[in-house]
């Protein structure tokens, strides 16, 4: 990259020196484990090898057929023989293309139903991870290997792994056939094989390379283009546009440079490899024609022309196998990433012995509970408290206080490093997650909402719910009427992450959601930030109900959510500095005072 350029330009690339290798080594590990998806659909897989060895004999076959007719009823000059020949050459010809439209439908539906299970059991294994995995892990890195990294794989299934073995097979056939009819051209053959491959894949790296280097160009500008249309508002409001403008320039600039190498790279080896293909035919005219004329010799007119057919079927392959090794390599290497995702062990899992919880009081208690992210920096230290059924906790501190992280720990997102977490006197360990998230409530500041109707958003907190049900719960919260001001009320289409609503009206649903679900735990996590202040009274109202004989986790900056609270927690620096009831805590003039004076004017809410 060039010196000078600017910081939002910085931003926008760096992390390029993480690029990922675009090839790998032939790795015949990652190779047994893609054959091995093949096993539940061998009869495929077995037709497919009977085709690909037809194929192989297939083209010399015609070849050889050419001659065959040429020096027999040609030359004889029988025109019924003639006929015959011609007639037999057209079914051979039928018969290879209807040979090929099965090889390559056997092949295509084979690689993808090989890269369907692999996409599936991928996905199913990234949704079993915990969320320490895509804390440490980039999301454009995920989503590359279930897109772009199986698409390679699916490449080399349906493309190298059988086109690369009829390729071998018609080079072996020709050879064979080539040396039986005129040995010495044959030798002459062989001597160019080593030039062509040479400057095949002298060409095939250079442009593999230059390629690479462009599509990873056109990558930063689509990247520069997204994040500059998401940040437009940023953009005008601080009077950016001409330098971003300029920044886009450039990066066109470095694109058209790359792209000009691809050029210059075809234009220079593509006529070097016509011309000396076209120097190995006038080659093989002049001592083929030697071979015709000479009186010791005197080759049949049909055998040269036979040589000629079988040469051409002969070096085709060599092309075909250069690209197809470089797609070979780009396989090998989204192979191994994908394995690597596959073989990447969860930081833990339920214990062998956990139970189902069954139905619970929502009683929670810590004891000496510590966390790391990273070894040897603790996030929490020695956590203790109890939280009664029924009862609210309220969680204060300053960012990084590790307020969220305590939160993840008692939904069991996490488990900790010390200590322990009891849920009505179970060991969190002990439990299954998938028991004690069903009985868990969570509604975070920025809630996720997936495309489709309100109705499918609410419903995901409790697959089997009526629309009796929905409603009852949208009721429950005082927000039925909100809802329903939506253009089409509860079917109102979202798109993704929830656009086309507000911050507000998102919130609702997952305040809905939540409810639907009936949980014996309650986690808000800034929940009423988003919605505004009328709105929140009528939520607060509400959850007075609703959170009877629920034990319920709160994060907030408004004393409004807060002030009610049984319990307030204030945490700093991972510890629990303070506790007790709002007043107690005021009166007590410490941390939670100093946060109180801090935040009144910044949207915590006089008493």
């Amino acid at each position: 990259m060039r010196h000078g350029r600017l910081d939002n330009l910085t931003i926008t690339i760096r992390g390029e020196h993480e690029k990922e290798a675009a090839q790998r080594p032939l790795d015949l590990k990652i190779i047994r484990r893609l054959v091995a998806y093949m096993r539940p659909y061998r009869a495929k897989r077995n037709w497919l090898f009977v085709l690909v060895i037809l194929r192989s004999v297939q083209l010399p076959a015609i070849a050889w057929s050419i001659g065959a007719v040429i020096n027999g009823p040609i030359t004889r000059r029988d025109a019924w023989g003639t006929a015959l020949g011609a007639l037999g050459f057209g079914v051979l010809v039928a018969f290879t293309q209807f040979t090929l439209h099965f090889r390559q439908r056997l092949a295509l539906e084979l690689g993808e139903a090989v890269v369907h299970d692999l996409r599936n059991e991928l996905f199913d294994h990234l949704l079993r991870m915990p969320l320490s995995f895509f804390t440490k892990t980039k999301r454009g890195r995920v989503i590359s290997r279930v897109t772009s990294d199986v698409e390679a794989v699916r490449e080399g299934v349906q493309n190298v792994m059988y086109v690369s073995l009829v390729a071998l097979g018609q080079m072996v056939v020709s050879a064979a056939l080539m040396a039986h009819y005129d040995w010495m051209l044959f030798c002459v053959v062989l001597c160019i094989v080593p030039v062509l491959w040479a400057l095949n894949q002298g060409f095939r790296g250079r442009f593999s390379r230059a390629t690479r280097s462009a599509q990873e160009s056109f990558s930063r500008i689509t990247a520069t283009l997204a994040e500059s249309v998401s940040g437009i508002r940023v953009t005008q409001g601080f009077v950016r546009q001409q330098l971003n403008a300029e920044l886009f320039r450039r990066l066109l600039d470095d694109h058209s440079r790359y792209r000009m190498d691809v050029a210059r790279t075809s234009g220079l080896f593509l006529p070097l490899l016509e011309i000396n293909s076209q120097f190995f035919i006038a080659v093989l005219l002049l001592l083929g024609g030697y071979h015709v004329l000479s009186p010791e010799i005197h080759a049949p007119i049909g055998t040269l022309i036979q040589f000629f057919f079988l040469a051409g079927i002969f070096f085709g392959p060599i092309n075909m196998l250069g690209n197809i090794y470089n797609q070979a390599l780009t396989a090998m290497a989204g192979g191994e990433r994908v394995f690597s995702v596959l073989d990447t062990k969860p930081d833990w899992t339920d214990d062998p012995d956990a139970r189902d919880i069954g139905s619970m009081t929502g009683r929670v208690e810590c004891r000496d509970l510590s966390f790391c992210y990273d070894p040897g920096r603790k996030v929490l230290r020695n956590i203790s408290f109890v939280a009664e059924p029924g009862r609210t906790i309220a969680l204060v501190g300053a960012t990084g206080s590790g307020k969220t992280t305590l939160i993840g720990l008692i939904s069991k997102f996490y488990l900790p490093t010390e200590g322990e977490i009891l849920i009505d006197g179970s060991e969190i360990r002990r439990i299954t997650s998938e028991s004690l998230h069903r009985q868990l409530g969570i509604i975070q500041q920025q809630n996720f909402l997936f495309t489709g109707t309100i109705r499918e958003n609410i419903r995901l907190g409790k697959p089997a719910a009526t629309d009796d049900e929905i409603t009852a719960a949208a009721r429950a919260l005082d927000c039925l009427d909100l809802i329903e001001a939506l253009p089409d009320g509860f079917d109102t289409v979202v798109g993704e992450r929830g656009t086309g609503l507000s911050l507000g009206q998102r919130q609702l649903v997952c305040f809905v959601r939540a409810m639907l679900a009936d949980p014996r735990i309650f986690i808000l996590d800034e929940a009423t930030s988003s919605v505004d202040t009328m709105t929140e009274a009528r939520i607060q109202q509400s959850l007075v109900k609703l959170l009877e004989n629920r034990t319920c986790f709160i994060i907030a900056h408004r004393l409004s959510t807060i002030r009610h609270a049984d319990s307030v927690l204030v945490l700093d620096n991972g510890r629990i500095v303070e506790r007790g009831t709002h007043v107690e805590l005021l009166l007590k003039g410490g941390l939670y005072a100093n946060l109180y004076r801090q935040f009144a004017y910044v949207g915590w809410e006089e008493e």
